[in-house]
C-alpha cells in the first residue's frame, strides 16, 4: 500500500487516483531568467520519482510542468520588476529570448539528469486569453474585483485561506508579507492582474486595461485546461511556496471550480549551503551545469536520492564526495552482473529484497532505505558469489526503473583525447612531475572522466 505524505493534511495517506489505473499531476515549474541550481535539481528529481514509482505501480500518468515566463515580480512581489524582464533590459534582448535561452538550458540539465520529461511544459504567455476569462469568472461570481486597471482577490471571500500553509488571516495581515496598498479591500487580497507601468515590457490588453497576469493565477488556468476543470491527484512544489503561491492558487482555483483544487501536496524540502537556502537572492547558488561538471549527473542525481525529499538537504563537498563513492560501487556492481562469470555460492533471496526495497517506496517515497537494499544487497552478492546472478541483475533493473540512474558499462569507449592526457598524466608521474600529474587529472575530471592509478599504469572510467 502506497502511502505519501499530503502536505494539505500533514500526514501520510494511502494514495488513491480519482480515476482507477490513472494520475493527473501538476508540478509548479522554474521561472526561467537563469540557469536552475542545486535546489531545482533537487525538487524536480524529486518528482520524477514520484512519477516513476507511480509508474512501476502500474498507473498512467499524466505529468505537467510549467515553465514561468511572465509575472513573478523580483522578492515576490506585486509591484516592481518582473524578474525575466530584468536581466532582459540588463542584456537588452527580448524576454522571451531570455524565457526560450533558460528553457533550453533547464531541458539540458533535466535530461543530464535523467528526468523524464513531462508531458507539457505549458507557459503562461501562451494563456493570456485564458486567464483574462478565468479572471472575468472570477469577478462574475464575486471572488475578485477590479481597482485602477488590476484586478484582486478578495481572500475573505474564501474561508479556507491558509488551510495548506497553516498561517491564520489574522496572523498574517499583522505580518511582514503583507504589502500596504490602497487599492485593495483587505491587505491580504492579492492580484490576479497586474496594471502594467509604462516601462514594463510584457503586456497585454484586457477589459481592465493593459496588463500583465499575477504569478499565482498561471498556475490554476494551466492546470486546469491541462487536467480538466475538476479536482485533480496531486500537486507539487516547493515547500517555500506553500504561501503565498501554493495558498493563493488553492484559493482562486476552488472559488472557480466549486471544488477542491488537488487531493494530494507533494512538496519537497530545500537544500541549503552552510545553513542558508541555496537560492539565486542570496548569492549561495551552484547551478546544476556547474555541479555536473565537477561531479557527474548520476554522482548529482545519486546524492539527491541519498535524502529524503521532505527533509532539508545540506549541500556539501564531503556528501557529493560520498555520492561518488557509492555511485562507483553500484556501478562495478552492475558491469560485474552484466558479464557474470557463473556464481558458486548459495543464491540470495531476491523477492526478499524486493519485497523491503518496495516497502521503503510505499513508505512516501523513502529513497534513502531503498538505496541501503540495494547497498546490502551489493555487499551480498559480493561476499557470496550467488549462483543466481542473473535474477540479482533483474531485480536490479526493476529498482532502476525508480532510482534512474545510468550505468554505463565499465569497458564504455574513451575518447582518444582522454586516453593521450591519462598517457601524459603516466609520464608525469615516472618522472615526479606530481603538480603537472595533478593538473591533467583535474582536466581529465573536468571532461567527465575518472582516472584510477594501478600498478602498471591507470584505468580509466566515464563518470
Amino acid at each position: 500500500m502506497f502511502k505519501l505524505y499530503n502536505s494539505l493534511t500533514r500526514q501520510k495517506e494511502e494514495f488513491k487516483s480519482i480515476n482507477p489505473g490513472k494520475v493527473g499531476m501538476y508540478v509548479c515549474g522554474p521561472t526561467v531568467y537563469d540557469h536552475c541550481h542545486l535546489g531545482h535539481a533537487r525538487g524536480y528529481v524529486s518528482s520524477d520519482i514520484l512519477r516513476r514509482y507511480l509508474e512501476y505501480l502500474g498507473f498512467e500518468v499524466r505529468h505537467i510542468m510549467n515553465y514561468t515566463d511572465v509575472g513573478h515580480l523580483v522578492n515576490d512581489a506585486e509591484e516592481g520588476e518582473d524578474k525575466i524582464e530584468k536581466i532582459a533590459k540588463r542584456e537588452r534582448i527580448d524576454p522571451l529570448a531570455i524565457a526560450d535561452k533558460y528553457i533550453e538550458s533547464c531541458e539540458e540539465d533535466f535530461k543530464s539528469l535523467h528526468i523524464k520529461q513531462a508531458h507539457f511544459n505549458p507557459r503562461p504567455t501562451q494563456y493570456i486569453a485564458q486567464i483574462i476569462k478565468f479572471n472575468e469568472e472570477l469577478i462574475k461570481k464575486g471572488f475578485a474585483y477590479m481597482a485602477n486597471g488590476s484586478v484582486y482577490f478578495s481572500v475573505e471571500k474564501f474561508s479556507d485561506y491558509g488551510k495548506l500553509s497553516g498561517k491564520k488571516k489574522e496572523d498574517l495581515i499583522s505580518g511582514s508579507r503583507v504589502e500596504v496598498n490602497p487599492e485593495k479591500k483587505n491587505p491580504l487580497d492579492f492580484a490576479l492582474w497586474i496594471k502594467a507601468p509604462e516601462e514594463h515590457i510584457l503586456k497585454w490588453e484586457s477589459p481592465w486595461g493593459i496588463g500583465y497576469p499575477g504569478w499565482h493565477i498561471e498556475c490554476s488556468v494551466m492546470s486546469s485546461d491541462l487536467l480538466g476543470q475538476d479536482t485533480f491527484d496531486i500537486h507539487g512544489g516547493g515547500n517555500e511556496n506553500a504561501f503565498p503561491h501554493n495558498e493563493n492558487e488553492i484559493a482562486q482555483s476552488e472559488c472557480y471550480l466549486g471544488k477542491k483544487m488537488a487531493n494530494f501536496w507533494f512538496l519537497w524540502n530545500m537544500v541549503q549551503v552552510d545553513g542558508q537556502k541555496m537560492s539565486k537572492s542570496l548569492g549561495n547558488f551552484t547551478t546544476i551545469k556547474d555541479a555536473i561538471r565537477k561531479y557527474g549527473s548520476m554522482i548529482v542525481r545519486l546524492w539527491i536520492l541519498s535524502s529524503h525529499y521532505r527533509s532539508i538537504t545540506n549541500f556539501s563537498e564531503d556528501s557529493v564526495n560520498q555520492a561518488k563513492v557509492n555511485f562507483q560501487r553500484i556501478s562495478d556492481f552492475v558491469n560485474n552482473l552484466k558479464n557474470p562469470e557463473a556464481g558458486d555460492g548459495p543464491q540470495l533471496d531476491v523477492e526478499k529484497y524486493q519485497e523491503i526495497f518496495e516497502e521503503a517506496m510505499d513508505d512516501d517515497l523513502n529513497t534513502p532505505v531503498a538505496l541501503s537494499v540495494l547497498y546490502e544487497l551489493v555487499t551480498e552478492t559480493n561476499k557470496l558469489n550467488p549462483s543466481n546472478k542473473k535474477e540479482i541483475f533483474g531485480l536490479w533493473e526493476k529498482m532502476n526503473k525508480i532510482f534512474g540512474l545510468n550505468i554505463s558499462k565499465e569497458d564504455a569507449e574513451i575518447p582518444e583525447e582522454i586516453k593521450k592526457l591519462a598517457e601524459e598524466r603516466t609520464e608525469a608521474k615516472k618522472i615526479k612531475d606530481f603538480q603537472k600529474a595533478d593538473e591533467l587529472r583535474n582536466i581529465i575530471d573536468k571532461k567527465g572522466f575518472l582516472v584510477e592509478d594501478m600498478k602498471e599504469g591507470c584505468k580509466i572510467k566515464k563518470k
